[in-house]
């Protein structure tokens, strides 16, 4: 478990924009963890997190994309049933505030990458200790 950075994307909501910048990132050697996207009527909102977050934000930004980094949690957390259900208790029993997340695993896989934007980061890092 560990506190980690999050960049928030803002692309053209149009075929290519997302195969752009990870065709950039694999030619910058950038390798991405975790990867989320929304999307509006005209733009998509692509939240990730890399192994090299300044070089990430630098390429972004010479190449026009609008890029917001933001404080997140990332969990390697049990598959099983209940794992998230303790997590949010003990965040919720703190006072803290979940105000988004993603998760994935594969169906046979023993562990996934759970991704928390939560209201304070170290503080939910310390209410995790113990679960």
């Amino acid at each position: 478990m560990e506190i980690a950075k999050q960049l928030a994307v803002f692309l053209d909501n149009r075929p290519g924009a997302l195969a752009r910048v990870c065709e950039a990132f694999s030619e910058a050697g950038i390798n991405i963890h975790a990867l989320s996207t929304s999307d509006t009527v005209d733009h998509s909102v692509v939240r990730m997190v890399v192994d090299n977050t300044q070089s990430a934000i630098w390429l972004l930004e010479e190449n026009g994309a609008m890029v917001v980094e933001d404080e997140v949690l990332l969990i390697d957390n049990t598959n099983k049933p209940g794992e998230l259900a303790k997590l949010a208790r003990a965040l919720g029993k703190a006072g803290i505030n979940i105000e988004y997340l993603y998760c994935a695993t594969a169906p046979k896989s023993r562990k996934g990458l759970l991704v928390l934007r939560v209201d304070d980061a170290a503080k939910a890092l310390e209410a995790l200790k113990s679960v």
